[in-house]
């Protein structure tokens, strides 16, 4: 009995290995502390050149008046 349960739980073993490895993770990807840090700094910068951008036109509607 032994030995048939031991075969089993190796062959049982090998397939939920081999069924990991079809089916994709659904985690998310590690992004890292000095990534993620980056990522905020570029999104400031875009957020200041869209300000820089709308104060402009602004401005300029003030004057057109």
């Amino acid at each position: 009995m032994n030995r048939k349960k031991k075969i089993n739980e190796t062959l049982k073993k090998r397939m939920k290995k081999a069924n990991a490895k079809l089916n994709k993770s659904t985690k998310p990807r590690y992004i890292s502390k000095a990534e993620r840090a980056e990522l905020d700094a570029v999104a400031a910068q875009s957020a200041d050149n869209v300000d820089m951008v709308s104060n402009t036109t602004v401005d300029i509607e003030s004057v057109a008046k």
